[in-house]
């Protein structure tokens, strides 16, 4: 799938917001399930769980982030966000959109990955 910065890039400092976007590729049946989460990876530590959101727009969010980050599905079908507030040099990472899409045999029941967008928070 396709990943982007809103204008602004992905460099800001402490206290600072960044929304990232991704938009899931190819053509999606309108009766299979998209699954959608975000993935982060920082230097020298291994890759973590940040959130998910649902076809049905539930969330999920690990604690470290929970009350900054918002995932929300968009507009646009297949796209979602995740708007990322009050970051911190912690938050410093390369960040991934996963894509999951089943709910029937005619749904591809693939998993894919962005190839990732650096965001970087300076103190």
């Amino acid at each position: 799938q396709v990943q982007w910065v809103e204008p602004g890039g992905g460099s800001v400092r402490a206290g600072g917001s960044v929304r990232l976007s991704c938009a899931a590729s190819g053509t999606i049946s309108d009766s299979c399930v998209l699954d959608m989460s975000w993935y982060r990876q920082a230097p020298g530590q291994e890759r973590e769980f940040v959130s998910a959101i649902n076809s049905d727009g539930s969330t999920t969010y690990a604690d470290s982030v929970k009350g900054r980050f918002t995932a929300s599905r968009g507009n646009v079908k297949n796209t979602a966000y995740l708007q990322m507030n009050s970051l911190t040099p912690e938050d410093t990472a390369i960040y991934y959109c996963q894509t999951f899409v089943h709910g029937g045999w005619w749904c591809s029941g693939k998993t894919t990955w962005g190839h990732g967008i650096q965001v970087t928070v300076s103190s």
